[in-house]
């Protein structure tokens, strides 16, 4: 058997049904004493339906499933407790291959594992790995009474055929994962997250393996949060130097609780955190909460500590939450659990918060509290060693005590696993982020134009949030501002406000902050303002902003504020008032409440109370302290409004591709090690994907180049081909309209003599034929090593990174995000006739950005992509220049891989 290298990739960590873990592997010759074990601890009934016989020659089955080649042979094994003699095996899957595109498949779970989702996770697996050896259909021979694995076939998501052969049933389905196959998975892997969450955010019973008799500590807090929120379930104080912890008897070690532990709670150093997790493991505690610090945070020693504390938890199935973190919290009044060291317990409402900082969750609850938004549950995420933020957005998808979801990051662990599930949760949910570090997007080692232009700043997350459409917002401010509106307003279904005041100048400043922030303040209609000036003094202004001047009275405030919010031309309304003379007792604020109700939740309308004591006593009008906050709250709600409005579109695929072509090019690139391909590759791998390149000839000398300017006829351009030199304009390495072969050869050698004194000697030279005028642009795309690849359009040629006008999306592209890259951009007049010029073929432009990142999707081994200048025609496009370097990309993860 001529054994390959065995797959490291392929090692991953999966989460199941119930919530709990396994390791799954490739299987090694070292496994099989353990696959031995497996094999006899199957109960008789499932060693039948596996091997067709109770009796079967369980070591040699051992032997021969645990010595494969990882290519016609392979097999899976899911493992769980520690590395070493205390691990065991609770599945097996494997596959032998049959001829050239067929192979058998089979695979056997341990009964207290079956019903658990493994058998179908472990098949999806040998499916994405047989594709890659050229398998595309799998074939399994099942007893007619096995019901249990035909359920699990059909249930798999693949499309099985079931043919009827005398005393069996033959199986077969194709390996690839068709988008049904791949639905189940994520349906399978919310229900596993949902069932996790639910050990750690609904226990049955808690133990605080730390707690204190002293209150002031971390763990007297935590524990008299425990009591004092009154937890539906025992708590249980673990201390090995007290008998009784705050009244309640105590216990040296979490084994000692006779009762069962859903959830412990460990605050004890973090020299002594993994003893007690292994203690909690032998206990058979479903869930930790890890609040002490001193992990992965710290550096190389506590990421080892961490590392080591994850391995324990992967061994036993335990889920956590951080190391390093403030704790959970439920305000759920069946269940009350305030599992948090923190002084302030946030009103029951329907807001979640998950937050990375546990100071911050302190002060995001602190200020909910004051702004008396009500929050359903709180997590303290910390070094997210097990559970994450894409985690939390699987459970309360389906919470129905959660409305709105505020997250507070600072890393993404799988960012497109993240914006899948946004772009999912968002259609009902409001997803409001902030996410730090803006100045800071990680380093790129790009030698591109495209890579210059997304350097240095994070434009990757920004456009990973637009296209998910969730709400990021700069400050803790502007979150509970945006939260404010969206939990009691609903969002604008457009861009355009009216405004009512009583004083000019907070209204202007109103004005100016929406429309910097994307909203109009637009005309009202001749009937609104008619209406406003049947009632209003004379000298007041009715166009918008209403401007009612200071001495308006609350029945104007009422009449403006009804007015206005019936205009066809306002999508949202905000009302400003600023109490003008001391002792007035307009009750204007009620009359604002009172009008913003009887809108009846058909249009936003928010309150502008700039007087310190103005109170306005509605559940249901937003009040904010300056104009220009309730304008970015509702430019932001404004924005949500338009992404969940718009019609889900899935990822456009144009014609006329060859991807298997273009597989194959970059495979040869790769074997010659890899780094930028040669122009005429470029042009091959343009050309599969129907990216039209200008018509172009590649030569080695400056005679060639001659003679290839004379076949192409009429004007041409001239290129130097030199790996090294980045800007060619700049260096010398380009001539422009050079006519006849006479010229170009003397050109050519002009240029050579040039670049040879600068240490550049050229390779060859490509010859070009001149391409029609138009707008240049640039479109590229850079492979981020976390975010895939992200696709960038803007104003090209020479000036391209002095102009810096680019728009980012990340792979793959909807034909609506197409077509919204370019009218993101400060230039898109250009392309639409500016002063006059006819218009571009903005559809041609659309579709080179879709085929590039078709293209970039299909081969994740481009590092870099520039197509500069693409120049824009009134019907049609010409890419001019494209480089592209290609590089190694790290191997997919295994379906179903649990990420941090």
């Amino acid at each position: 058997m001529n054994v390959t290298d065995y797959p490291t990739h392929r090692e991953t960590d999966l989460v199941l049904r119930s919530g709990s873990t396994v390791r799954v592997r490739p299987v090694q010759p070292a496994d099989e004493p353990h696959l031995l074990a497996f094999l006899r601890s199957l109960s008789q009934e499932s060693r039948v339906l596996r091997f067709f016989s109770a009796g079967s020659n369980l070591e040699a089955l051992a032997r021969e499933h645990s010595n494969v080649d990882y290519a016609t042979v392979f097999g899976l094994i899911a493992v769980v407790g520690a590395d070493g003699a205390d691990e065991r095996i609770v599945g097996h899957a494997m596959y032998a291959r049959l001829d050239a595109d067929h192979a058998e498949v089979a695979l056997a779970s341990a009964d207290a594992y079956q019903g658990q989702g493994l058998g179908t996770l472990l098949l999806g697996q040998l499916a994405e790995v047989a594709v890659t050896h050229g398998i595309h259909v799998f074939e399994a021979e099942v007893l007619p009474h096995n019901h249990r694995m035909l359920s699990m076939f059909r249930a798999s998501g693949f499309p099985i055929e079931v043919r009827s052969e005398p005393s069996e049933l033959h199986v077969t389905f194709p390996t690839s994962l068709t988008e049904d196959a791949l639905a189940h998975f994520e349906r399978r892997e919310q229900i596993a997250a949902v069932n996790a969450l639910s050990l750690i955010l609904r226990p049955r019973s808690v133990a605080v393996i730390g707690a204190s008799r002293q209150r002031g500590t971390v763990g007297g807090e935590l524990f008299h949060n425990l009591l004092a929120f009154e937890f539906a379930g025992p708590v249980y104080p673990v201390n090995p130097a007290a008998e009784v912890v705050q009244s309640v008897s105590a216990y040296p070690h979490v084994g000692a609780i006779p009762g069962p532990v859903d959830l412990a709670v460990i605050v004890v150093p973090a020299a002594h955190v993994n003893a007690v997790a292994e203690q909690c493991a032998r206990k058979g505690v479903k869930a930790l909460v890890v609040i002490s610090a001193g992990f992965a945070e710290i550096g190389v020693d506590g990421r080892a500590r961490q590392d080591a504390l994850l391995r324990i938890c992967r061994a036993s199935g335990m889920r956590m939450v951080g190391p390093n973190c403030f704790g959970v919290l439920s305000t759920d009044p069946t269940l009350r659990l305030n599992a948090t060291f923190g002084p302030i317990v946030p009103p029951a409402g329907r807001v979640a918060l998950a937050s990375q900082s546990g100071a911050l969750a302190l002060a995001i609850i602190d200020r909910a509290q004051e702004l008396g938004i009500g929050l359903s549950n709180v997590v303290s995420t910390g070094n997210k060693a097990d559970i994450s933020g894409n985690d939390l957005l699987m459970y309360w998808a389906n919470d129905p005590g959660a409305d709105i979801i505020l997250l507070y990051l600072e890393s993404f662990g799988n960012p497109r696993k993240f914006a899948r599930l946004a772009r999912q949760v968002g259609r009902t949910k409001p997803i409001v982020v902030v996410k730090s570090g803006r100045s800071v997007a990680g380093a790129r080692a790009t030698a591109s134009h495209t890579g210059a232009l997304l350097a240095g700043s994070d434009v990757t997350v920004d456009a990973l949030f637009r296209q998910a459409g969730v709400i990021r917002t700069d400050t803790l401010a502007e979150m509970f501002d945006v939260t404010m509106l969206l939990s009691k307003q609903p969002p604008p279904q457009g861009r355009r406000l009216g405004i009512v005041t009583n004083v000019g100048g907070p209204a202007i400043l109103c004005v100016d902050t929406a429309e910097a922030e994307g909203l109009e303040a637009p005309l009202l209609s001749d009937a609104t303002q008619a209406g406003l000036r049947a009632f209003l003094a004379p000298e007041a202004s009715v166009a918008n902003p209403v401007d009612m001047l200071a001495a308006a009275t609350a029945d104007e405030y009422r009449q403006a504020i009804s007015l206005v919010a019936q205009d066809p031309h306002v999508d949202a309304l905000v009302a400003i008032f600023l109490q003008p003379l001391a002792g007035r007792d307009d009750d204007v604020q009620a009359a604002i409440a009172a009008a913003a109700e009887a809108v009846n939740g058909r249009k936003p309308v928010v309150a502008v109370l700039m007087s310190s004591g103005d109170v306005i006593d509605a559940s249901s009008v937003p009040v904010y302290r300056s104009p220009e906050a309730a304008a970015i709250a509702v430019a932001r709600a404004a924005r949500y409004g338009a992404w969940r409005a718009r019609p889900w579109l899935p990822p456009t695929r144009p014609d006329g591709i060859d991807r298997d072509a273009a597989a194959a090019l970059v495979a040869q690139a790769l074997g010659a090690g890899g780094g930028w391909l040669p122009p005429a590759t470029v042009a091959q791998l343009l050309t599969c994907y129907g990216l039209p390149l200008v018509e172009q000839r590649v030569t080695d000398t400056p005679a060639a180049a001659g003679q290839a300017a004379e076949a192409l006829g009429g004007e041409v351009a001239l290129k130097a081909i030199a790996p090294d030199v980045l800007h060619k304009t700049e260096a010398g390495a380009v001539r422009l309209r050079l006519a006849g072969g006479a010229a170009t050869q003397r050109a050519a050698e002009e240029m050579t003599v040039e670049l040879v004194s600068h240490g550049h000697a050229p390779a060859g030279f490509v010859v070009q034929r001149m391409a029609l005028d138009g707008i240049e642009m640039i479109v590229g795309v850079v492979h981020d090593r976390q975010f895939g690849p992200v696709i960038a359009c803007g104003a090209g040629g020479v000036l391209v990174e002095l102009v810096n006008d680019v728009a980012v999306r990340l792979a793959p592209l909807t034909s609506q995000d197409a077509a919204e890259m370019l009218r993101d951009l400060r230039t898109y007049p250009l392309l639409t006739g500016f002063r006059g010029a006819a218009p571009r073929d903005t559809h041609a432009l659309e579709d080179v950005l879709l085929r590039v990142s078709a293209l970039a999707e299909d081969l994740p081994d481009i590092a870099e992509l520039d197509c500069n200048p693409v120049i824009v025609h009134e019907h049609g496009v010409t890419l001019v220049d494209a480089r592209v370097r290609v590089e190694q990309a790290a191997p997919a993860l295994p379906l179903g891989a649990r990420t941090r």
